[in-house]
């Protein structure tokens, strides 16, 4: 059965000066999304028909970087790093309950809410969404294990989309090169 899926991709090599790029565009497949600018970035705001999230983000990544004017996807949205808002938002709930669940107030759920991962300040805490979909469907707040399986698979095609670069990739070996250098040091 086919779905509408809703995501963003965030393109590189190319900006709101680029020559041809909305009929470059439309002709490689993306009549499906609404071009948008914002700080000089483009980026693709799509709603995919598809039988899944992964096919759908797969198939978009395909007709943009086929297109003929050079762009890359350097990341896709929803992102994986949410704030409570952003929670509240996505679930289409109030910002209370959140904050309700992170609190353990009014809830007999089976697992506490997941601690941040990044506070950038005490107002403005950071959660992985892959934690927050496994908490809900644990909880029962949420049904869809698919939730879950696309929290997964956006946050790792980012990390794949990411690795893409040669320099990122070679640098992210090293350091993971010397962290098991580190780690088989300090446990010899």
């Amino acid at each position: 059965m086919k779905k509408t899926y809703q995501f963003t991709l965030v393109l590189k090599n190319v900006d709101e000066n680029t020559e041809n790029l909305e009929d470059s565009l439309f002709e490689a497949g993306c009549d499906d999304a609404l071009i948008n600018f914002r700080n000089g970035t483009v980026f693709l705001d799509f709603d995919r028909e598809s039988s899944s999230l992964e096919e759908a983000v797969m198939s978009a990544i395909k007709d943009v970087e086929s297109a003929s004017i050079g762009a890359i996807v350097a990341t896709i949205a929803p992102e994986d790093l949410v704030t409570e808002s952003e929670v509240a938002m996505r679930l289409g709930i109030k910002r209370q309950a959140v904050s309700s669940w992170i609190k353990g107030i009014r809830r007999n759920n089976i697992l506490p809410f997941p601690k941040p991962i990044m506070k950038l300040s005490n107002k403005s805490p950071f959660w992985k969404w892959i934690d927050i979909t496994k908490w809900l469907l644990c909880n029962h707040l949420i049904k869809e294990k698919e939730i879950v399986e696309n929290a997964i698979f956006l946050e790792n095609l980012n990390a794949v989309l990411e690795e893409r670069d040669a320099k990122t990739r070679k640098f992210r070996q090293q350091l993971l090169k010397k962290l098991d250098h580190h780690f088989n040091e300090s446990s010899a």
